[in-house]
Formats: C-alpha cells, sequence, structure tokens
C-alpha cells in the first residue's frame, strides 16, 4: 500500500509518499481500499506540530475516507467484501489501504459516489454534533458560521437550509456569489469589515443564537458578545494560531494570551452558554454517532442536500493540497485520491 506520512513539523513539503506492506485487519476491524481521502484542517494542524490530539511524528494524517471492503476482520457484522462504504479513521487515512473498527464505518446508497461519501464523514457530523445535538438550533433562528466556504462551513449550510434558519457567513469577497446560490443569507467580507459590526447591524444589535467558531484567538470575545441571551457559542478550532505554513510561537503565545476565562456566575449572568466540539475525541463514542450518520445520510437520500467538492489531488500533490487549503484557496472539500 501507500501511505503519505509526516515525517516532521514543518511546511506541506514534509509530507512524504511511502509504500509499506497492507495492514491485516484486527478483530471488529474491516480494511477498506480507499478510492477517496479527505483532507482538513486538522491535518494542517497536525502537520505544523501543534495539533494535541495528534499522535508522535512521524505519522499518517487523515480522518475520513471512503472505498471498497475487501477484508473482514473476526466479530464483524453486516459487512461484506466488495461493499461500498466510507469511514472515520483515528489517523491514518492518508492511505490507499486503511483497516477501521467496524463500528466508525458506514455503508454507501447505491447512488452515492466516492468523493461524495469522502466529504461526509468529519464534516458532517462536525456540522450536525455542532448545530442540532449541542447548538439545540431551532427553524427560524440566526446563526453566524465562519469561514463558510470551507467544508464544515458549507455542511453548516447545507443542514441550516435544511432545518429553515438564518444564515450570516464570513469568507473572502471573492467566494460570496457562490455562498448565496448556496443558501447563505448574509455573505461578510471579513478582510474588509469588522465582522461584529456587521453582524450587529443586520440583527439591529441583538445579535445571533449561534455562532459557530473555528478561529479563536483574538476572535473568542468577539464572538461572545455577538450573542443573543440565550445563545450558543461553540468553538470547534483555532486557526488563527497557524496563520502561516510553518510553526509559530507568537502565533501561540497570542492565542494564549486571549484565551477566555468564562466563569459560572458570568454565563448565568449573561444568559449564554459555551460549548466545545472536536469531533477527534469521540472515538469511543461511535454508537452515538450512528444514528447521526444515518440522519445526514437520509437527507442525502431525499437529495436536500450534495457534498460540494473544490478539488482533488493525487496522494502525491499531497502537499499541492495542503498548500491549496492553507491558502484558503477553496470552496467546500479537498480529497486526495490514491
Amino acid at each position: 500500500m501507500q501511505q503519505i506520512w509526516i515525517q516532521k513539523a514543518g511546511a506541506p513539503e514534509v509530507l512524504r509518499l511511502q509504500d509499506a506492506p497492507d495492514p491485516i485487519p484486527r478483530s471488529g476491524e474491516v480494511r477498506i481500499r480507499v478510492e477517496a481521502a479527505g483532507v482538513n484542517f486538522a491535518d494542517v494542524l497536525g502537520r505544523l506540530g501543534i495539533y494535541s490530539d495528534a499522535p508522535p511524528l512521524p505519522y499518517v494524517p487523515g480522518y475520513e475516507v471512503s472505498g471498497k471492503v475487501d477484508l473482514i476482520g473476526q466479530g464483524v457484522p453486516d459487512f461484506r467484501e466488495g461493499e461500498a462504504v466510507f469511514a472515520l479513521t483515528r489517523f491514518g487515512g492518508y492511505s490507499n489501504v486503511v483497516c477501521v473498527p467496524y463500528k466508525q464505518v458506514f455503508k454507501r446508497l447505491d447512488w452515492m459516489n466516492a468523493q461524495d461519501a469522502a466529504a461526509l464523514p468529519l464534516t458532517y457530523l462536525t456540522a450536525y454534533m455542532m448545530l442540532i445535538v449541542m447548538g439545540s438550533l431551532r427553524a427560524g433562528e440566526k446563526v453566524l458560521v465562519h469561514g463558510a466556504a470551507g467544508g464544515v462551513g458549507l455542511a453548516v449550510l447545507d443542514l441550516c437550509r435544511i432545518i429553515g434558519v438564518e444564515t450570516f457567513g464570513t469568507a473572502s469577497p471573492e467566494k460570496h456569489d457562490y455562498l448565496l446560490s448556496h443558501g447563505l443569507n448574509h455573505a461578510i467580507d471579513y478582510r474588509n469589515r469588522d465582522y461584529e459590526r456587521v453582524v450587529m447591524d443586520l440583527t439591529g444589535g441583538r445579535g445571533v443564537h449561534l455562532v459557530l467558531d473555528p478561529l479563536g484567538g483574538v476572535h473568542w470575545p468577539k464572538n461572545y458578545r455577538l450573542l443573543m441571551p440565550s445563545g450558543r457559542l461553540v468553538h470547534f478550532g483555532a486557526s488563527s494560531l497557524a496563520p502561516g505554513k510553518r510553526r509559530s510561537w507568537w502565533a501561540l503565545l497570542r492565542g494564549m494570551i486571549m484565551l477566555p476565562f468564562y466563569t459560572p456566575l458570568k454565563l448565568m449572568n449573561d444568559n449564554k452558554a459555551v460549548i466545545g466540539v472536536n469531533l477527534g475525541r469521540m472515538w469511543e463514542q461511535a454508537d452515538m454517532m450512528r444514528p447521526w450518520m444515518k440522519q445526514i445520510v437520509a437527507w442525502y437520500d431525499e437529495a436536500l442536500f450534495r457534498p460540494k467538492i473544490d478539488r482533488t489531488f493525487s496522494f502525491a500533490d499531497a502537499a499541492a493540497a495542503h498548500h491549496y487549503l492553507q491558502d484558503r484557496q477553496n470552496i467546500g472539500k479537498v480529497l486526495l485520491l490514491p
């Protein structure tokens, strides 16, 4: 098999394609011959050496794949060789063959292609967990999502459209036309305008019910201020800690200085909630996540959404995929193809 390794912390060029023997599935695992693998910002943070969940270097990154089952371990029910599937992987997804615990594997619909399937696990489960499970989103509410043109951002817009809420999204101006056509109600140019002031102007000073923050740093207090009473702030990333292609100790220090301190008394007095979401810490909760994915697949089956695949890269061009993602050129999902 072929795998993409992060050999050391650094720029995208530290990614290396290497050959290795095919793995043998352990009890409770299925082996998947991979057709597509998702690229996510968590992979970038791991490459920079600032992702606390990552295993020690060197390691193979990757959280999501799609492909076909080609070998089944003992004790695995309901799967057969040759079956089309997609899966969450606890790292190791940048491989053309991967073994995965069967509870993290989901069957593809007959009309679901491999690229759509690879775009579902991390991004749509994260969006579902933030909006529905943790965020208690209801029809008619107002939601602000940062990075609206990214994989998670577009997944959020898809689910918000299904639920029926008013959406505010930050993105660079060249992406606004697509986002508005995709259902975003209010596109905000974060490069040239203060999104906090824009949202307050658009809502008559009331703010929003739900803010989804993958940024961190200086954005933590701004997003908290944007909540109306009963509002919920969901932290699901800290991309501001990785402003460049190499690790920045200054950015990390600045982020730590800006770390907010929400006391129970402050939250009670403000009538606000602060929530953290990290799907990468849900590995022991696979049974909990399966009904969430069942609902996502049902919505896909009803043609209520389709993932936006922005661009695909070969395994040999993994470094270019990371450059593309970090340069924020994408609108939607970036995939690697073996």
